[in-house]
């Protein structure tokens, strides 16, 4: 039987990114840099408006779980992912988007009445993105969508912090992690997005209950779980729920701590065009290394250049090429030679 690094667990979305000013946000009372959930009418009137001003920039299969395992299978991972999608013509998109960079899904040959999600993605000129996303059949994720055997086979269990503005699919996370512990699977989340601490808090704590092996969030989302600004003191508090905890700083790198030490990832110099994806490449590389059992610095440091790489091109992702070229590239860095 195959053996599978990581299963992932997540939200099935159709990402399309538009470029957009800060004005455009402004006039349609768009809270820049969050991600917000909107019904399908209010996305398809911005679509059609954005689509008059300019291209469409990318579109891919995303959600910030499934961007992770593809960077991370891009690297040479083996990943499953559990989702939702509709029997559409995005649902069609989606499957065979991840299947083509060798993710294998749940979903074969069992897709469901109703629309896919859609990702709407808008960047500004610095960088930054905004996201107004209609969650279609991936809002009804459920135990139904998990593969039990895969999670019991896995190394890891990847868990969204997105999923959390589901009850039903916090039903899932909790019978995903009672299937990973009772098989010796490890169990890895990301926080996502600042929203989902900042107004579904309930949730994150819920994904955080009994603690987790491995726990990926951004300064903010740091900064609203524990009350400070410190990262530092941020670091030891995430501590007390993650074995190894990874907070992204954006071009300044990124902190890690696994109990015994901590880790300061240099950020890398570049010029950004759109963040999107950073955070979830960053994982994605991140636990790639840790599969293959890298030291932690190796791993931030492959975490960190991926990243900085994904912002200065528009989307979620980089090609195959690209990233064996990069890891060949970390292959040559001091903290690769053990």
């Amino acid at each position: 039987m195959e053996s599978i690094d990581i299963v992932g667990i997540g939200n099935a979305l159709v990402d399309q990114e538009f470029e957009v000013t800060d004005d455009f946000l402004l006039q349609h009372q768009i809270e820049k840099g969050m991600m917000t959930l909107i019904e399908d009418a209010e996305q398809e009137k911005l679509i059609a408006e954005l689509s008059r001003r300019g291209e469409l920039k990318k579109q891919s299969g995303g959600g910030s779980a499934a961007n992770s395992l593809v960077g991370f299978s891009q690297f040479g991972g083996k990943a499953f992912y559990c989702c939702k999608v509709a029997d559409d013509d995005a649902g069609d998109f989606y499957c065979n988007d991840l299947e083509r960079v060798g993710i294998t899904t749940n979903t074969g040959s069992c897709k469901h009445e109703g629309k896919t999600g859609r990702c709407l993605v808008m960047v500004t000129p610095d960088a930054e993105r905004t996201m107004r996303t209609y969650l279609g059949i991936t809002a009804d994720l459920s135990t139904d969508e998990l593969d039990e055997d895969a999670i019991a086979r896995a190394e890891y269990l990847y868990i969204e912090g997105y999923l959390v503005t589901s009850p039903i699919a916090l039903q899932a996370i909790a019978r995903a992690k009672e299937v990973a512990r009772a098989n010796g699977t490890k169990i890895a989340m990301t926080c996502s997005d600042p929203a989902m601490v900042k107004y579904f808090r309930d949730g994150i704590e819920a994904i955080l209950e009994g603690g987790v092996d491995v726990m990926f969030c951004n300064q903010e989302e740091a900064r609203i779980l524990t009350g400070t600004d410190d990262v530092q003191e941020a670091l030891q508090q995430l501590q007390q729920r993650a074995g190894l905890v990874a907070i992204t700083l954006g071009k300044d790198g990124a902190l890690l701590g696994d109990g015994t030490r901590q880790v300061a990832v240099p950020g890398i110099k570049v010029k950004a065009v759109d963040t999107n994806g950073a955070g979830d490449m960053f994982a994605g590389a991140m636990m790639f290394g840790l599969t293959r059992n890298y030291p932690l610095a190796a791993c931030g440091l492959l975490a960190s250049h991926a990243a900085a790489q994904i912002v200065t091109e528009f989307g979620p992702r980089l090609s195959a090429d690209q990233q064996q070229q990069l890891l060949i590239r970390m292959q040559h860095e001091p903290e690769f030679q053990f």
